[in-house]
C-alpha cells in the first residue's frame, strides 16, 4: 500500500487543518460555520468595531458600517486611522451585496436587531454572519432593540463576556479577549465599597440627554452604569429601552445631573441655551456634563465604560469619596494598553 513520506504527510495534514472549518454560536443562538483562521471581516455594528480595535484585530477589518464616525464619535478615527480608508458596504440595517462580495470577507458581524432579511441575504452569498448583542436573556428577547430583562445586571454582564469571547474566538484573539474582560470588571468592587452606605433616597437623580429628546430607560446598560456609580436613572421607571420623551416629562423628572455622551456635544449647547431647559435643577446648578470619550454610554456595555466610565461618574457625583483617584491617569493607562495611544482629554 502506498504511503506518503513522513514530511509530506505532515504537510498534507497541515494543509487540511489550516483550511478546516469550525462552528461557533452567535448571540442570537445561531450555529455559524467559519474558517479555522479568519483574517478578513466586515463589521456592520459599531460596538463590535470598537471591540475589534481593542482586541488588536484592526488589521483583519476589510469593511465597516457607513456611519461608524457618527456612532463612535468624531475623535475615534485617531484610535484606528485605517478605518477611514475602508469601504462601507452597509450599516446596521442594510447591506449592498455586490459591495460586500467584492471585499471577500470570511465573516460579517451584524447587530442582533439587524433585519432577518439582511442576515439571510448575506448568508445566501455564502458568507458567515455573526450577530452580536453583548446581552443575554430569553430567546424571544435576543433580537430586540428594547428588551424586557428579568435581571439587567446578569443579562449585560454575562452578555458582554460572551460577546467579547465570541468575537475573540472568531478573529483568533481569545487571550486578548480575556485580558480585556479582566480590565473591564476590576473596578466595580472598589466603587461599591465606597458607595454602599448611601441610601436610595439620597442618591443623585440623573438624566441621559441624547439628540431629539431620546434617552435610555430600563433594559439598557446606561441605567446600570448610573446604578453602579451611585445614581438613579430618572427615566428607568417610565421608559423601556431607547426612546424619545417629551420636554414636559424631563421637566417633571427634574434631574439633578444631566449627562451627554461625548459623541453628541451639540446637545450640551442646546441644553445650556434653550430657555425651556432653564427650569431644571441640573441646568440651574451647572451640572450638565459632557461624558469623556471612554465612558461610551451607548445603551450596550463596552469594556472601558465599565472599567473607566462607571468610576468617572462615581467620582463626579461623590468627589469626596474618590479623591485619591486620578481619572486622567486611569484613562491613559487603558488607552496605552488597548488602543496603543495616549488618552487625550478634550473636555
Amino acid at each position: 500500500m502506498f504511503r506518503l513520506p513522513p514530511l509530506l504527510l505532515l504537510l498534507a495534514l497541515f494543509s487540511v487543518y489550516a483550511h478546516a472549518d469550525r462552528e461557533v454560536i452567535d448571540q442570537l443562538g445561531r450555529k455559524v460555520t467559519i474558517p479555522d483562521r479568519v483574517d478578513r471581516v466586515v463589521v456592520l455594528q459599531h460596538q463590535t468595531l470598537n471591540l475589534l480595535v481593542q482586541l488588536g484585530a484592526t488589521d483583519k477589518i476589510v469593511g465597516v458600517l457607513s456611519n461608524w464616525r457618527e456612532q463612535l464619535g468624531a475623535n475615534y478615527a485617531r484610535l484606528a486611522p485605517s478605518l477611514a480608508t475602508l469601504p462601507a458596504p452597509g450599516d446596521l440595517a442594510h447591506v449592498d451585496p455586490e459591495a460586500l462580495v467584492a471585499l471577500h470577507p470570511q465573516a460579517v458581524f451584524v447587530t442582533n436587531y439587524a433585519p432577518l432579511s439582511m442576515i439571510e441575504r448575506i448568508q445566501n452569498l455564502g458568507i458567515p454572519v455573526i450577530a452580536i448583542s453583548l446581552r443575554s436573556g430569553k430567546a424571544e428577547q435576543l433580537a430586540t432593540l428594547n428588551p424586557t430583562l428579568e435581571d439587567e445586571e446578569k443579562a449585560y454582564d454575562e452578555g458582554l463576556k460572551a460577546g467579547i469571547r465570541l468575537i475573540g474566538t472568531v478573529v483568533n484573539r481569545s487571550s486578548q479577549a480575556e485580558e480585556l474582560l479582566t480590565a473591564a470588571f476590576s473596578q466595580r468592587k472598589l466603587i461599591a465599597a465606597r458607595l454602599h452606605d448611601i441610601p436610595e433616597s439620597q442618591r443623585v437623580r440623573v438624566y441621559m440627554a441624547n439628540p431629539e429628546l431620546t434617552t435610555y430607560g430600563s433594559g439598557k446598560y446606561t441605567g446600570l452604569m448610573m446604578t453602579h456609580a451611585g445614581a438613579v436613572n430618572v427615566a428607568a421607571a417610565t421608559v423601556r429601552g431607547y426612546k424619545q420623551v417629551s420636554m414636559e416629562q424631563v421637566i417633571a423628572w427634574n434631574p439633578q445631573v444631566i449627562l451627554v455622551q461625548n459623541r453628541y456635544p451639540q446637545v450640551i449647547n442646546e441644553i445650556k441655551t434653550q430657555p425651556v431647559w432653564q427650569v431644571i435643577d441640573a441646568v440651574q446648578h451647572q451640572r450638565v456634563w459632557l461624558m469623556p470619550e471612554y465612558a461610551k454610554a451607548w445603551g450596550y456595555p463596552m469594556p472601558e465604560a465599565i472599567g473607566l466610565g462607571e468610576l468617572w461618574l462615581a467620582q463626579k457625583l461623590y468627589p469626596t469619596r474618590f479623591q485619591d483617584i486620578d481619572m486622567q491617569q486611569q484613562a491613559d493607562r487603558w488607552y496605552r494598553r488597548f488602543y496603543h495611544t495616549h488618552y487625550l482629554n478634550d473636555n
